[in-house]
């Protein structure tokens, strides 16, 4: 048995390989990923994942929710997995990193672990979960809150694509992906890490090799339809009218007024306007909107929340028109598990990385495992703060100081003899 090393050329192959499914160029030489959830690029994806995951000797399961977990034999197959992993499904003008480093940096850690004959105390997996975006069938981390039982099952599946109204059941049947393991699992892991690109400016700033995550911020997601009248934009004078193109512009700016005056970490984002008919020449009859807040401090979070409620009433009012909501996600901020953020900020230390503890702004499906075990993150710098966006990058010596702190992490969790 020799020390197991990651091998970054190997990865960032695997990262450009996964990257050329549902790619997207840019002007100037970037490219980036469309991979909504279950669509057939998804498949194809999860295919590739999958025939890597068995080519390293992975045992693989996939749940009725359609979640992937690869697992890695250990020396006492009765005690639970230390496992991490990620998503592999993007937004619509998603980066290469997003997601896949988590899930493909855990088949390296195994493939370092086979390389050196590493064997471990207990079982590691490598989870892909389901539609982490929620682009496509809200809300975002779907695949780990059914996972970690914060959503039924059949509620899931009978969730309805933003896109084209197809049913999440029927389209996991329709790609091959509905599989027969239980969701949520017989046993929960032993403990959960994930890897992740940080998404925002700080690493990169401050010139730091590792963040090391201890809490993630609360998130609330909110549709809002506002119904007026469509009209002639040209006969109907302005007093007479009523408008909800208008309406969405206010909620709009008062969004970002929102931000202003609860000042940070508040951050407030009108991520989708839709207008109908959507004509230039013509008021339009309805509108649909969708508002994005997030704060570390749930309570503020609600009183955010109480004012947009308050200034959607005010609008009804004065604009004459009917305004309804209907909430896309609602979580709670978390705190991951002290024990666990230690461990990472100490693999960090050992192997000679800068680190920082962070709060991550975005949501990840750690935080839904966090419900049923010990969970932590490691965050590697994003190359202008970018994601969501095919510029996003991350260097390469980023990404082995990543996996170098993941690998030290799951091989200290998973050595363990301690009971379950």
């Amino acid at each position: 048995m020799t020390t197991p090393v990651i091998d970054i050329d190997r990865l960032v192959a695997r990262l450009d390989q996964l990257a050329e499914i549902g790619r997207i160029d840019g002007p100037n030489g970037e490219w980036g990923n469309a991979r909504l959830a279950l669509t057939d690029d998804d498949k194809a994806g999860r295919d590739l994942v999958v025939e890597w995951m068995r080519s390293l000797g992975l045992a693989v399961e996939i749940d009725r929710v359609g979640n992937i977990v690869g697992t890695r034999v250990g020396d006492n197959m009765a005690l639970a997995p230390v496992m991490t992993g990620s998503h592999i499904d993007t937004v619509g003008t998603g980066g290469r990193f997003d997601g896949t480093l988590g899930v493909l940096a855990g088949l390296e850690v195994v493939e370092a672990m086979n390389s050196a004959g590493v064997t471990t105390e207990r079982p590691v997996a490598v989870a892909v979960f389901t539609d982490e975006e929620g682009s496509r069938f809200p809300p975002d981390m779907l695949g780990s809150l059914v996972y970690a039982g914060g959503m039924p099952l059949e509620a899931a599946l009978a969730i309805e694509a933003v896109d084209d109204g197809a049913t999440l059941g029927d389209e996991l049947t329709r790609i091959g992906y509905s599989g027969g393991a239980p969701c949520p699992p017989v046993a929960a892991p032993h403990a959960f890490v994930e890897l992740h690109i940080e998404q925002g400016p700080v690493l990169e700033a401050e010139a730091i090799d590792i963040g090391v995550v201890t809490d993630v911020q609360g998130i609330s997601w909110t549709e809002v339809t506002i119904t007026g009248r469509s009209a002639h934009a040209g006969t109907t004078p302005m007093a007479m009218r009523r408008d909800p193109g208008y309406v969405a512009a206010s909620i709009t700016t008062f969004v970002r007024d929102l931000t202003r005056r609860f000042g940070p970490p508040l951050v407030g984002t009108v991520g989708r306007i839709e207008l109908v008919p959507n004509l230039v020449n013509v008021v339009p009859a309805r509108a649909t909107v969708t508002v994005d807040l997030r704060h570390t401090d749930d309570d503020r979070l609600g009183e955010a929340n109480e004012m947009f409620a308050r200034h959607l009433d005010e609008l009804a009012e004065s604009e004459n028109v009917e305004i309804t909501t209907r909430s896309l996600a609602s979580f709670s901020s978390v705190e991951f598990d002290s024990t666990t953020v230690d461990r990472v900020a100490a693999s960090a230390e050992r192997l000679g990385y800068s680190h920082r503890r962070i709060v991550s702004g975005a949501g990840h499906d750690a935080q839904m495992l966090a419900r049923i075990c010990p969970s932590g993150m490691i965050f590697v710098p994003s190359a202008g703060g970018l994601s969501h966006n095919i510029a996003e990058y991350t260097a390469p010596e980023h990404l082995a100081a990543g996996a170098a702190v993941l690998l030290d992490v799951v091989l200290d969790l998973a050595s363990g003899t301690v009971a379950d």
